[in-house]
């Protein structure tokens, strides 16, 4: 696979992860305050989102926020590298 095509398979198989994960997590996940994820949007959505993800807020004893983005940044990062494996398991390479 040429280099330019990797760099484009790694940035949307990264872009397909976390939009996946975050869309996933909006649709089924609340917020700490018992609120659908859903019905919030904005900061407010974003937020709860990245605090699903990092296992609950920081009150209820998980990593809230930074830990959600760690997570977040995680799945990027696996995307990231399995997008070029898909491309060259689709196109037979």
């Amino acid at each position: 696979m040429k280099p330019i095509k990797r760099i484009i398979a790694r940035a949307a198989g990264a872009g397909i992860a976390t939009t996946v994960t975050t869309g996933i997590v909006a649709a089924v996940g609340t917020a700490g305050t018992g609120t659908a994820i859903s019905t919030l949007s904005g900061a407010a959505a974003t937020k709860a989102t990245l605090a699903v993800l990092g296992g609950g807020t920081l009150a209820a004893g998980g990593f809230g926020v930074a830990g959600g983005a760690v997570v977040l940044g995680g799945t990027a990062i696996a995307g990231g590298i399995i997008g070029p494996r898909v491309l060259k398991k689709i196109k037979g390479e």
